[in-house]
């Protein structure tokens, strides 16, 4: 019963990006973007996510900015001592998954802009921002994004 629940709550959090995308293109494009190939990255930032001494949960740094049709590598350190995620998306959709975490904490996920990283280890995302506007990066481990831990992508006309 647990695994059909998840398996539905997780189709119902995918379909929103697959009806936005592209059939014939494969996952199609998200507001924020769509993955990228690092032979195009024009740049990487170093992303470090941690637990502070006075209980806050930090990205550092936490605000980026990045130019409409940039391909970025986010090289993701996990320098704390808890699991935690980097997950990049528009501010409503990071709240609806964030809900949905809430519910289900041991929910995992294989989506080309998050990845969850346990105490120590490192891994990347490469993306390529096709629209502008501002888009958050979140932990949406349950408390930690209320803890601090949440950011702000600004990406501008070229």
């Amino acid at each position: 019963m647990k695994a059909a629940v998840l398996g539905f709550l997780f189709a119902a959090i995918a379909s929103p990006a697959l009806a936005s995308g592209s059939h014939a293109g494969g996952h199609g494009e998200m507001a924020v973007g769509e993955p990228g190939t690092k032979a195009k990255a024009t740049q990487t930032i170093r992303v470090t996510m941690k637990e502070t001494d006075d209980g806050k949960m930090v990205f550092t740094p936490s605000t980026f900015k990045v130019r409409k049709g940039q391909t970025i590598v986010f090289a993701i350190k996990n320098a704390g001592e808890l699991d935690h995620e980097f997950v990049l998306d528009q501010e409503d959709k990071i709240m609806e998954h964030k809900a949905v975490m809430e519910k289900f904490p041991e929910m995992e996920h294989d989506d080309p802009n998050a990845i969850r990283l346990a105490a120590g280890q490192s891994g990347e995302i490469i993306w390529k921002f096709t629209n502008d506007g501002t888009f958050k990066i979140a932990c949406l481990v349950p408390g930690h994004y209320d803890a601090g831990m949440h950011g702000d992508v600004t990406v501008s006309k070229k």
